[in-house]
């Protein structure tokens, strides 16, 4: 007796790869990829080389929620854990679509701004999973109100977040700088 055969669909197949060329194009790692889409690795592997150029980087995922509440990167992952918030309750978006959405909102913001984004696709899809497992939660800055990424199960009173008390380690840039004297020199 003949084995039936799971029938796959082409237009799921074609959604998959499609999402797939989108996170890779956003610079998802392949571990991201596995994850989010049903395509077997070699797929993935093989789409990758064809997107990129290139073979995937090797390596783990990050995994230490200690990136997340160093300085400056707390400040662009509250700003994109903000953006993701703002789109999953006003769109209607969520998963990997709000995910996407958000990053994409977050690059734009960061290039009108003149910043350099420090946070890759692949930092904010752990940061996402971070928040959703609770090791990490979004509080509410003393100072300003805004609210800033911080271990779910630290004290919290009194916060102030990095953009109010800036540590003193945290001199400017070059680009700080030059941007700085830019904008000096045309006033002159």
């Amino acid at each position: 007796m003949r084995e039936r055969v799971k029938k796959k669909s082409v237009a799921s197949e074609a959604r998959q790869i499609a999402l797939a060329m989108e996170l890779i194009q956003l610079g998802a790692r392949m571990q991201v990829l596995e994850a989010e889409t049903t395509l077997s690795r070699e797929r993935l592997l093989k789409l990758y080389r064809e997107v990129k150029g290139v073979a995937p980087p090797k390596g783990m995922l990050p995994f230490s929620t200690d990136w997340f509440l160093t300085w400056q990167p707390n400040i662009h992952a509250s700003l994109f854990a903000e953006i993701h918030q703002f789109f999953t309750r006003n769109t209607g978006a969520s998963g990997i679509e709000a995910a996407i959405k958000s990053y994409r909102l977050y690059l734009e913001h960061a290039s009108r701004q003149g910043l350099e984004p420090i946070l890759s696709y692949t930092r904010a899809w752990t940061l996402m999973r971070f928040l959703q497992s609770n090791l990490l939660h979004a509080i509410p800055c003393a100072r300003c109100n805004g609210r800033f990424i911080a271990h779910a199960f630290d004290l919290h009173d009194r916060f102030v977040c990095g953009l109010c008390a800036p540590p003193s380690r945290a001199g400017k840039s070059a680009w700080a700088l030059a941007r700085e004297a830019t904008l000096a020199h045309e006033s002159a």
